[in-house]
């Protein structure tokens, strides 16, 4: 151990760094490790904090990975700088991605094997159990406290202002006044530790900054919740699945506080936990059905087996709001891991021939925006619209802009005919296309006694809801489909373009959680004289500005996390694309794809390409 003295430090480095918690899932250290999180982001400074847990319970390794970053960049990067490490189970592979130079903080009160000795990091052994067990009496307080003592010696070691984590405490335990103490006593344990036996702070470390200015901290669940409250969904049908489940938590709570009756004090909302999935998707048909705003919440799986009702919604064109959180597949897959792997499912969904508009939030206040903005989409367009998240945006936390809503915003309900405008027409035709935008009227059942009460079909029908199998009427009503998709081209979400000043050969299309790491990975290849337009797409179906972008350019690279390029897929099929035309740059292992992989794998791509020509235009033309 003393020979680790002798190791050179790295270079000092502020408010630039990544530190790994490798703890037991189920032993308290979440809270522990987000209370180190959110001290860093009220000293001003950029951070992103992950949680890597397992599916089950407890007993499983467990990591929480935060990354500081000054410039802000907020996506994963290769390697770890300052591990915490209190887990037997998985401390070999623990040690082993630490940086050379790094440091690596762990349980003292036992020795380390000599196998977990690497003679290029610094070790910081901290006695946590057996300070816990000196201080505390409780069992369960002990493992809890033990958490708080590496957050204190980390507070000291890396300058964290000690002010902060106290206000925080304050903070989490108001109310419960009688706890703050104990937790303060803990955070001092670790810091009188770490004055007396290391020389602080490191040469990572952290300095106040004024850089997060009135952005939040919050998960894409929780906005996602909030965004169809305000959205004005009452009605939430839905089946428990990981990492999907807290969306209908969050629904329920703000629902709660903001969907009661002011002068009954009762509930205007209704939430319905369905016998499976396919059930909670036919409730929430039928609730829109009937006028309300309604929703459900999923992952991939539950795709899966909703989607006959989601045909059902396409073909009698009812409106309906899907938000998928995406998780490692297929089948049970990797069920508290990431991917961006239920695109084709979802574009498709159902037997025949049907396509659903998607939509792509990359950040939780667009998955704030995205969610209240669906139900618009979904009341115009008369069809499902599928929310496409995925467990890194929906389960973690992540610096946001705050969210905003205009109060006087009105609801758009689409092409709904009242009593008087029944009663001023002749036939009512529930599927006539009047105005030839595909899109026809509806009405809520009951607002006329004999029009517009039993009109609308899941079979093939005429354009007045009559039951035919008429070859003629089913292929018009076919095109009518095909006309509203081109109309949905028009009101989705226009993309977001990064142009250089000069527009460059070479493009990279992102979307969704690969934003992060996509838009750090166009500096790294900046810096070594790579340039390339960018694109971030955030709606299908696509509209003029991704075919616009994708043909100018003579190459374009599609970042997604799933094996098989699915978004390269779904563009090559709808816009005719030259599959030579789109590389793909893939990641699919079940954590967030990193800045470091994009642009190594971009790099190599170019070398190989260019190594058996002489220029981009001869290789790609």
């Amino acid at each position: 151990m003393k020979e680790q003295q002798t190791i050179a430090h790295p270079q000092a480095r502020v408010n630039d760094f990544v530190a790994r918690f490798a703890n037991v899932n189920g032993t308290g250290s979440a809270s522990a490790n987000f209370l180190f999180a959110k001290a860093i982001f009220r000293m001003g400074i950029p951070v992103t904090p992950k949680n890597i847990f397992p599916s089950n319970i407890q007993g499983l390794p467990t990591w929480y990975e935060v990354r500081v970053s000054e410039k802000g960049y907020l996506g994963r990067r290769e390697g770890i700088d300052l591990l915490v490490a209190v887990n037997a189970q998985s401390m070999e592979q623990d040690i082993e991605s630490v940086h050379p130079g790094g440091y690596l903080m762990y349980d003292s009160t036992k020795k380390l094997h000599t196998d977990m000795i690497r003679g290029d990091i610094h070790y910081l052994g901290v006695p946590m159990m057996e300070m816990a067990n000196e201080n505390y009496s409780n069992p369960r307080q002990r493992q809890l406290f033990k958490n708080i003592i590496y957050v204190g010696a980390l507070s000291v070691l890396l300058n964290i202002e000690f002010e902060v984590l106290e206000t925080l405490l304050k903070e989490q335990f108001a109310g419960k006044e009688k706890l703050i103490a104990p937790n303060v006593k803990a955070l001092q344990l670790g810091m009188d530790y770490a004055k007396k036996n290391f020389a602080y702070p490191l040469p990572i470390r952290l300095e106040r900054r004024d850089l997060v200015k009135d952005k939040i901290l919050v998960d894409g669940n929780t906005a996602c919740g909030l965004g169809a409250v305000y959205g004005g969904a009452t009605v939430m049908a839905w089946y428990p699945i990981t990492p999907s489940t807290s969306v209908a938590e969050a629904f329920e709570k703000f629902a709660s506080k903001y969907r009661l009756d002011p002068e009954t004090g009762k509930k205007n909302y209704a939430i319905v936990q369905a016998e499976d999935e396919l059930a909670a998707m036919g409730m929430v048909i039928g609730a829109n059905w009937n006028g309300a705003r309604s929703l459900t919440a999923t992952s991939g799986p539950g795709v899966s087996l909703m989607s006959e009702f989601i045909g059902l919604a396409y073909f009698a064109e009812v409106p309906a709001v899907l938000i998928d959180v995406e998780r490692a597949g297929p089948s049970t897959g990797m069920p508290t891991r990431t991917q961006q792997s239920d695109i084709t499912i979802a574009a498709y969904a159902s037997h025949g021939d049907s396509k659903h508009p998607l939509l792509f939030p990359s950040t939780p206040k667009e998955c704030f925006d995205m969610t209240a903005i669906s139900f618009d989409l979904a009341d115009r367009l008369q069809t499902p619209i599928i929310l496409m998240t995925d467990l890194d945006l929906g389960m973690n936390d992540h610096m946001s802009e705050p969210f905003t809503w205009d109060a006087e915003k009105k609801y758009d309900r689409g092409k709904v005919l009242n009593r008087e405008e029944l009663e001023a027409m002749g036939r009512y035709g529930r599927y006539l296309d009047n105005e030839g935008d595909g899109i026809p009227y509806r009405t809520y059942p009951g607002t006329h006694p004999s029009k517009g009460a039993f009109t609308t079909r899941g079979t093939s029908r005429d354009e007045y809801a009559v039951y035919t199998e008429n070859s003629e009427a089913y292929v018009r009503n076919m095109k009518r489909l095909q006309t509203k998709w081109e109309t949905a081209k028009k009101i989705m979400p226009e993309p977001h373009l990064y142009q250089e000043e000069n527009r460059q050969e070479i493009g990279m299309l992102f979307f969704g959680t690969s934003t992060y790491s996509s838009e750090e990975a166009k500096d790294l290849l900046e810096e070594k004289g790579i340039h390339l337009d960018a694109i971030r797409i955030k709606a299908f179906p696509f509209g003029e500005a991704t075919e616009a972008f994708i043909q100018s350019h003579k190459l374009v690279f599609v970042i997604e996390q799933n094996r098989d390029g699915q978004l390269r897929s779904l563009i090559i099929n709808e816009m005719q694309t030259n599959p030579a035309k789109l590389a793909p740059v893939l990641n699919y292992d079940g954590m967030p794809i990193t800045a470091d992989d994009i642009a190594s794998q971009i790099t190599n791509y170019l070398k190989q390409k260019t190594a058996v020509a002489h220029d981009l235009s001869e290789t790609f033309i």
